[in-house]
């Protein structure tokens, strides 16, 4: 299929396909295709590549759908429609919104908004909601653990104890929900929450970097950045516990233990690490290299569904090197080379977090803090959507165990 435009001419598509004209045509009479006419030659129509490619994966399904379904789980074919994310030629959008533009102005409500799909009524009001946790019931969560992220876990079990209003399934009641688990989230973060009407990035800049300058916006940057991704492992997750009718405190606790891994959220603390020994160029190479001779998957380089780069990691390593602080960012600059050089791969959205953490002097534990309270916004969107669809989630596996004693005979 033709790289490059996310339409196709007629021709293209035909041929994409391989098929007649009249059986593309037939196609789209039938809704599998949607197509517009070119602007200027309106006697002549384009088709959405994205319907093709889903129109061929189906063909394909057909033939092999054993094949097909095995793919699906392992960066294969879309398994479910969603409205939210769309990945495509080295970009993704929000609701058809480029969210790497968005990221540069918009703020983290007005995206929650959107992938939420609230009204401009309803928008106003949404980040009004209470907290489900008294401001005692939250110091007492800190005597509990010094761990920030497992702070967050605790948190939502026990508001989801709380919080009854959390039962109503329905979409604008899911909303308010959801903005309530972001200020609960945002309140355990900070140790003193947001004040009336502040947006929710300076709440976290009050109390990570308040006397720093820029750090405001780079942080609003990536809790955009994260809010979504298509479906990741752990939106997988929150969507299967919202099939079976999970509350939504509990869909994001689901999730929040998927992010956790260190093959997910867990990585950019790995390339943190990483970072520590890469002072000197040569230095960067051997931990590089030492990595590569154990066998080790190296984390903060690649992505499957960007192989000429993260748009996320080029935006956050673009105001990593803004800040000025050539002491930090020295060894963000030779983990980059070394890794590009010896893995012939880009950095991703882990390694630009991490680059961030280090060139503003946030704490070591905010990436993935960043990255489970922007991507909440993801998780409650997809459960939105779930809980729209009412259809419990249940994948079948091809048995490979051993042959039951009865058929043995």
């Amino acid at each position: 299929m033709p790289a490059g435009s996310h339409y196709l001419t007629a021709t293209q598509a035909a041929d994409a396909l391989g098929v007649t004209r009249a059986t593309l045509y037939a196609y789209a009479s039938r809704g599998q295709l949607r197509s517009e006419a070119i602007p200027g030659r309106p006697r002549e129509r384009r088709y959405y590549r994205e319907d093709l490619e889903r129109l061929q994966q189906r063909k394909e399904a057909r033939r092999d759908p054993n094949a097909a379904a095995a793919r699906g789980l392992h960066w294969g074919g879309p398994v479910l429609d969603s409205g939210l994310t769309l990945i495509h030629d080295g970009r993704f959008y929000y609701r058809g919104r480029d969210a790497v533009q968005l990221a540069g102005t918009a703020s983290v409500e007005h995206v929650a908004a959107l992938l939420w799909a609230a009204d401009d009524t309803e928008r106003e009001q949404l980040f009004e909601q209470p907290c489900a946790l008294s401001p005692r019931q939250l110091a007492q969560l800190r005597t509990c653990t010094k761990d920030p992220f497992t702070r967050l876990q605790i948190a939502l079990c026990v508001a989801a104890a709380l919080d009854a209003a959390s039962c109503d399934l329905r979409p604008a009641a899911v909303r308010q929900t959801a903005a309530r688990i972001i200020r609960l989230l945002t309140k355990v973060i900070t140790r003193h929450g947001r004040r009336r009407r502040e947006p929710l990035h300076r709440a976290l800049q009050a109390a990570w970097a308040p006397k720093t300058d820029g750090v405001g916006d780079v942080i609003r940057t990536a809790l955009v950045l994260c809010a979504d991704h298509e479906l990741n492992v752990s939106a997988f997750t929150a969507r299967c516990a919202a099939s079976a009718g999970a509350s939504p405190y509990d869909v994001v606790s689901a999730a929040m233990a998927t992010l956790k891994g260190y093959k997910h959220g867990g990585a950019a603390d790995r390339v943190l690490s990483l970072l520590a020994g890469s002072g000197t160029p040569k230095r960067a190479r051997a931990v590089v290299a030492n990595g590569l001779r154990r066998g080790e998957h190296l984390p903060g380089f690649g992505h499957p569904l960007y192989p000429a780069g993260d748009p996320r990691a080029v935006l956050l390593l673009r105001l990593a090197q803004a800040t000025g602080n050539e002491v930090e960012w020295r060894p963000i600059r030779n983990l980059w080379r070394a890794g590009s050089e010896l893995l012939n791969e880009f950095p991703n959205l882990d390694f630009g977090l991490a680059a961030v953490t280090r060139t503003y002097l946030l704490p070591h534990e905010a990436p993935l803090l960043l990255f489970a309270l922007g991507r909440t916004i993801g998780w409650m969107a997809h459960a939105i959507e779930e809980y729209a669809s009412g259809q419990l989630i249940r994948p079948r596996a091809r048995y490979t165990g051993p042959v039951p004693e009865a058929s043995r005979a």
